[in-house]
């Protein structure tokens, strides 16, 4: 994982979220890798595609991790979004306590998937292929430092993926991103957030290859309008 603490220039950029704020610092997630930070109430983060077509699996727990038991959800979300997906501008992601982690305020790609599990490593033995990088286990090797020691931790919780094109992907490809293609999130619960870059990488799914993503903290908030006409 690299760290950069200067902002570089992404396309699509949003010139509205003070996406070049001096306390802002981006990461990047080497292709097929995970990455885990935490993220304070008021404040907001940022997922960019750099490549193009790369699914980023994302879960959030509540602080302080484990004690609190209390992670992003994506059955609550659907319930309390009355089953629209994905979400949109102004929609919030909620808990198990069915209370808003965060807050949608910037989409470019608008294609996210909140139904399927994280890939696991008897997903790949499966079909023939143990031993094969997965979502669960990226999720679980950097969640290691807050405690989590195996990735059916990590299993236990549906994460929240980014850019993927399910369940329809007959309309247009799986992964569906463009280079640049981002969506921030504003923070309304001090939380522990991972993120894996997808590592699967069969059927010729985004060029057969995991790519980087990058991932912007320390943004504030920007005010936006409901895409859904609701508050």
């Amino acid at each position: 994982m690299t760290r950069i603490n200067s902002t570089p220039s992404f396309p699509h950029s949003d010139p509205a979220d003070a996406f070049h704020s001096p306390q802002s610092s981006t990461h990047i997630v080497p292709g097929g890798q995970g990455h885990a930070f935490e993220v304070k109430k008021g404040t907001a983060f940022r997922i960019v595609d750099l490549h193009g077509r790369q699914i980023v699996d994302l879960m959030a727990w509540v602080l302080p991790y484990p004690s609190s038991l209390e992670h992003l959800s994506m059955s609550y979300t659907r319930y309390v979004l009355n089953g629209e997906a994905p979400p949109a501008v102004g929609d919030c992601l909620v808990t198990n306590k069915q209370e808003p982690i965060f807050k949608i305020t910037a989409d470019v790609c608008h294609t996210h998937d909140m139904t399927f599990m994280a890939c696991n490593p008897a997903f790949y033995a499966g079909m023939g292929l143990k031993g094969h990088r997965s979502c669960a286990e990226n999720i679980a090797e950097a969640m290691k430092p807050w405690g989590m020691q195996s990735y059916l931790e990590a299993t236990a919780v549906d994460p929240f993926n980014v850019f993927q094109n399910t369940p329809d992907m007959s309309l247009k490809d799986l992964g569906s991103s463009r280079p640049g293609d981002f969506v921030v999130f504003e923070v309304l619960k001090d939380a522990v957030v991972a993120v894996s870059s997808c590592p699967y990488d069969l059927h010729g799914f985004g060029g057969g290859k995991a790519t980087d993503v990058a991932v912007v903290t320390g943004l504030k908030p920007q005010k936006r309008d409901s895409e859904r006409g609701h508050a």
